[in-house]
């Protein structure tokens, strides 16, 4: 269970201490300070409902736009349609129960997800289980979204400067990655809302730009919409790769109640209630997005789109160039939303458990350590569609589609064959399947690419 501190925060959220992750904290003081003034999810509640709305599209609407195109052309027409609408209901409607369950105990707050996962499972158990899920989905975003602003940067060079001499991928990754260096600095989600709005802005510019490139090249000559494949194993292993990438745009569960956290709530005036409304927005604002760049990516490249619907479009050069900067515009904000859950779990443990003192110094090192882990990995194996697939399937899948439903039938225990019961036990069972086949198809994605790339190329 979750006990408050004097300051009205849930006292789980410094569960980080000597003991291991799951001790009971003295309510300690640095240098006048608490902690939880200083950890980046609550030193600050003063958000409104549309940083809730643009912090949650630069969440969500990032690298998996892209490569929803490709998807289809795996899926084939009928079932591409029917996973993306699918993906884009169930997703919703654990959005809500996540946004729902943040204040279900009057006078708490369920920060952080692995909060949410102690009141459900149990202390031990709800670290285990959410952490290292939380985690991998966090790290493993950041990773990808590495690799994206790097390929999406060499991607522009190459359209401006055509007689330039060829720089290297992981060149250009590390260019992407020096710019974190500086913002990871910033103390908290309410200090990255204008790179948020930012890059919210350019997600939704860059779809449009996408799919009405498409639109303007047509239909190409001799397009197909058969699946494309070598072999029935082929086709198969790439449609569980296709239900990973699909997976991996719906994303924003991970930090959604980090995002709750940062909006001041009263008894008349729970935080849920300006939440829900920029949800609603932000889902908006992905449909907006989703849909025309899958359906008519597809419709103009069929089976021959590329794993990222930008390399496909040749033309005008400076509006696919542009389309290509905003990418990187919108990744930066994107990976310091994902980084920043991290560097509360990472703050935390090492200021309660390790006593490290709280500060500009310790933020300086872990955050550039962390940086600087995120950026090597990325320009060591940038296999974009691959890396999409794997961790779509193997982290998002549960945190997004089925974690927050196990929570909800664990704590608000539904009548049996009730349409809430009905609702949730659906979701687990598509989120299981989806989580298991998608991970089996990016994996094999990911060895398939492995076996023609030259490190550090």
């Amino acid at each position: 269970m979750v006990s408050e501190n004097e300051n009205g925060n849930p006292e789980s959220s410094f569960n980080v201490t000597r003991d291991g992750l799951n001790g009971n904290r003295e309510t300690e003081k640095k240098e006048g300070k608490n902690y939880e003034d200083w950890l980046p999810i609550t030193s600050s509640r003063n958000a409104k409902w549309w940083y809730a709305a643009f912090h949650n599209v630069t969440a969500m609407v990032g690298a998996g736009v892209l490569s929803l195109p490709n998807a289809v052309s795996h899926l084939g027409w009928g079932p591409g349609v029917l996973v993306l609408v699918l993906s884009w209901m169930i997703t919703l409607y654990t959005l809500w129960q996540m946004v729902e369950m943040h204040e279900m105990i009057p006078g708490k707050r369920f920060d952080r997800y692995h909060e949410l996962g102690q009141h459900a499972f149990g202390e031990k158990l709800g670290l285990w289980i959410v952490v290292p899920q939380q985690l991998i989905v966090e790290v493993g975003v950041d990773i990808v979204y590495m690799v994206t602003g790097g390929t999406s940067l060499k991607r522009f060079h190459e359209l401006v400067c055509t007689g330039c001499k060829k720089i290297k991928l992981s060149y250009f990754i590390a260019i992407f990655g020096s710019v974190h260096f500086v913002l990871a600095q910033l103390p908290n989600f309410n200090s990255v809302a204008g790179i948020s709005l930012a890059a919210a802005v350019m997600s939704l510019s860059y779809s449009t730009i996408a799919w009405g490139a498409c639109v303007h090249e047509g239909q190409q000559p001799e397009v197909h919409y058969g699946i494309k494949s070598s072999s029935t194993a082929d086709a198969v292993f790439n449609v569980f790769n296709a239900l990973g990438n699909v997976a991996f745009a719906y994303a924003g569960h991970n930090v959604v109640l980090e995002i709750q956290a940062t909006i001041p709530s009263k008894p008349e005036r729970p935080s849920k209630v300006p939440m829900w409304r920029g949800v609603v927005v932000a889902y908006i604002i992905v449909a907006v997005c989703y849909f025309p760049v899958a359906l008519v990516g597809y419709w103009a490249f069929g089976n021959g789109v590329e794993d990222n619907i930008l390399k496909s479009i040749g033309k005008p050069k400076w509006l696919i160039a542009t389309a290509n900067m905003m990418v990187v515009i919108h990744v930066i904000g994107s990976y310091q939303i994902y980084a920043m859950p991290v560097f509360d779990m990472m703050e935390t443990a090492l200021v309660t458990k390790l006593n490290f003192t709280p500060g500009m110094r310790l933020r300086l090192i872990v955050r550039s350590l962390y940086v600087a882990a995120t950026c090597f990995v990325g320009i060591s194996i940038p296999f974009f569609g691959g890396l999409l697939g794997f961790f779509g399937g193997f982290a998002f899948a549960p945190t997004t589609y089925f974690l927050p439903c196990i929570m909800w039938l664990a704590i608000y225990k539904p009548r049996r064959f009730s349409f809430s019961w009905i609702a949730n036990w659906v979701c687990i069972v598509l989120g299981v399947i989806l989580m298991i086949v998608s991970s089996i198809g990016g994996l094999r994605t990911i060895i398939k690419e492995a076996s023609t790339y030259k490190f550090y190329s």
